[in-house]
């Protein structure tokens, strides 16, 4: 080979090296991050933050599209996909996850917790970590937890000031059978139900209500269907961010250091932004119609004795040892208090 050849080849495979590894919108590796609820949502906001850090994290190797509204699927078929790898990233509820993860039923136990601090306590904790280990062996990466926040009541059919009053409201619950039972034993007509068909359900009156935190109630609107909400917070929710393991193990081992410091960071995003909008939330229901009212102590009280047997029910489904060590966790956070 001549040496004018020789520099040209050269010159050739410099350019071509360049283009595979120096230019990143040819190397970048693209994923998809879906979830439920809409982009003004504080969840909405905080996902696109973790795009923006992933982003920077992977000096753009790694670029992440959030689809917002439940546009890829609602939350089964998209934590599902998640566990098959045809979806990359997934945050939102994992009640879904119960028939192969069934510790995660903890969080549909009525009445567990009283406020966010005791929330943070468990799930930043060895208890919290230990549950996101569990769920990583089902075709997942649990990254982090975040929040939605504490359920409460809504309906459109009269006030509920008292434990009778949620007597026949047919009402959307999630899709476990602890939900379930917790309604019926409220007197309530439960029905399951993907949160993407609620709305539709709700205004066409096939349902008379449901139960969510109210920043959710706000941001979908279901105020415009819904005249009564009443305070319980008979269930927290969190959210977990997850990761298909196909999607992780494509990338290199720096990457997936950034992704996971890039889902940490976007879940605490996400906690700060819902104390922030929980600050006003009330008010601004109240400004678009809504008649909220607080369930009296006395009639809360009411409330958990009549769903006791549930938890006592599904203690052992869940795995008592595992919900004493659970609970164990909340009763050493209110003994420092």
């Amino acid at each position: 080979m001549g040496a004018s050849m020789l520099k040209t080849t050269l010159r050739c495979v410099c350019v071509l090296a360049a283009l595979m590894g120096g230019n990143s919108a040819y190397s970048q590796i693209t994923a998809r991050l879906g979830h439920s609820y809409p982009a003004e949502h504080p969840q909405g906001v905080a996902m696109m933050k973790f795009s923006e850090l992933i982003d920077a994290y992977t000096n753009k190797r790694v670029k992440v599209t959030v689809h917002h509204t439940a546009s890829l699927g609602g939350d089964d078929k998209m934590v599902t996909a998640v566990q098959a790898g045809t979806q990359e990233l997934y945050i939102g509820g994992i009640s879904v996850m119960a028939g192969r993860v069934k510790e995660v039923q903890v969080f549909d136990l009525p009445f567990l917790f009283q406020n966010k601090q005791e929330v943070d306590y468990v799930l930043n904790g060895p208890v919290g970590n230990k549950l996101l280990g569990i769920i990583s062996a089902t075709g997942v990466e649990a990254m982090a937890w975040s929040e939605t926040g504490f359920r409460h009541l809504t309906n459109s059919r009269r006030p509920v000031k008292k434990a009778e009053d949620i007597k026949g409201l047919k009402i959307r619950v999630l899709q476990n059978p602890v939900a379930l039972d917790t309604w019926k034993a409220l007197g309530a007509s439960p029905t399951p139900m993907s949160f993407s068909e609620l709305f539709t359900a709700m205004e066409i009156k096939a349902i008379d209500g449901q139960e969510n935190p109210l920043q959710t109630i706000l941001t979908n609107k279901f105020y415009e269907i819904q005249k009564y909400a009443t305070l319980t917070g008979h269930v927290y929710s969190p959210v977990t961010i997850l990761a298909s393991k196909k999607f992780m193990s494509s990338l290199t081992p720096d990457d997936q250091k950034a992704v996971r410091r890039a889902a940490v960071e976007a879940a605490k995003y996400q906690r700060d932004l819902m104390d922030q909008a929980d600050l006003q939330v009330e008010a601004k229901l109240k400004e678009q119609g809504m008649v909220i009212d607080r369930m009296p102590a006395e009639e809360l009280a009411k409330l958990q004795q009549l769903v006791k047997p549930v938890s006592e029910k599904f203690t052992p489904v869940i795995g008592t040892e595992f919900v004493r060590e659970f609970t164990a966790e909340i009763d050493k956070f209110r003994k420092q208090k």
